[in-house]
């Protein structure tokens, strides 16, 4: 071989090795910022490279709905379905540290309790949680419970398919609000810090490109409906923050990522509920 084109060869094999360990490295500072699950310690850490995390949000819901499909088949091996069901609700809050809920039970404190702007601000940044966020996270538990063993009722697979759509799709929701939303909390104390800042075209569209893969598990027209009206969520729930707070907060991201997961849950136990009457 021509010594001048191997030291090409061995350049672009470098550079993309290079760029696959970058992207892995985004990755696995994505993972360690949504969830509780252990990352390598050579993992490198700037809040330059965090911020450009937010493009493997999706694919951090994409693992965890992986794990708790598997836990799911697990569980229901040993235990009747409402416990299985209920068991693998925890193992997620575990997996997540309760994350995206902490956001919702905020979010619905902050703008339950207050008439302005900077009033509601103040209250989403206090750790103590009042009765908006109790009510909200508790009918949100609830409500996801009774989802998910109606799901399972039907059927295990579509339990399976579904905790893994809601799981990818929802994050890709709350996490393409960066891109379309003026961010309107303090940094310092923000539980989005510093994946907030900034979203490109880029990152956006990896975001998105990673959440649809999982709708090749249900039928084309299923996933259009789905996709159709997440986009019809986003842009309701986009405006309605501009209304409320003039953008978005890292709480903001939490409510959205669990208000579209449930609103997933509902749509998918809509069409299967109704494919069953009709197979019947």
């Amino acid at each position: 071989m021509n010594p001048e084109l191997e030291s090409c060869a061995i350049t672009f094999r470098g550079r993309l090795l290079n760029a696959a360990r970058c992207e892995f490295n985004l990755f696995l500072l994505a993972l360690s910022f949504f969830t509780r699950i252990p990352v390598p310690s050579c993992m490198y850490y700037s809040e330059t490279l965090l911020n450009k995390a937010n493009r493997y949000f999706s694919l951090v819901g994409l693992l965890l709905g992986c794990l708790l499909a598997l836990t799911y088949v697990v569980l229901n091996t040993l235990l009747p379905i409402s416990v299985a069901v209920l068991v693998t609700m925890v193992i997620g809050l575990l997996l997540t540290g309760a994350f995206h809920e902490d956001g919702l039970a905020d979010m619905a404190d902050g703008i339950g309790g207050a008439f302005t702007v900077d009033k509601r601000l103040i209250i989403m940044k206090d750790s103590r949680i009042g009765t908006y966020g109790t009510v909200a996270l508790v009918m949100a538990l609830l409500l996801k419970f009774s989802l998910l063993v109606e799901l399972a009722s039907l059927s295990e697979y579509y339990l399976l398919v579904s905790l893994i759509l809601a799981s990818a799709l929802s994050r890709a929701l709350a996490g393409s609000l960066i891109s379309s939303l003026p961010y309107v909390s303090d940094e310092q104390s923000s539980k989005s810090k510093p994946l907030a800042h900034a979203q490109s075209r880029h990152e956006l569209l990896i975001l998105v490109a990673i959440a649809v893969i999982p709708l090749l598990l249900i039928p084309l027209t299923v996933s259009i409906t789905l996709v159709v009206f997440l986009i019809v969520i986003q842009f309701l729930f986009k405006h309605w923050l501009i209304a409320k707070l003039g953008g978005f907060t890292g709480d903001c991201l939490g409510a959205a990522q669990q208000m579209s997961e449930l609103l997933i849950y509902l749509l998918l136990l809509a069409y299967w509920s109704n494919v069953n009457v009709v197979i019947s």
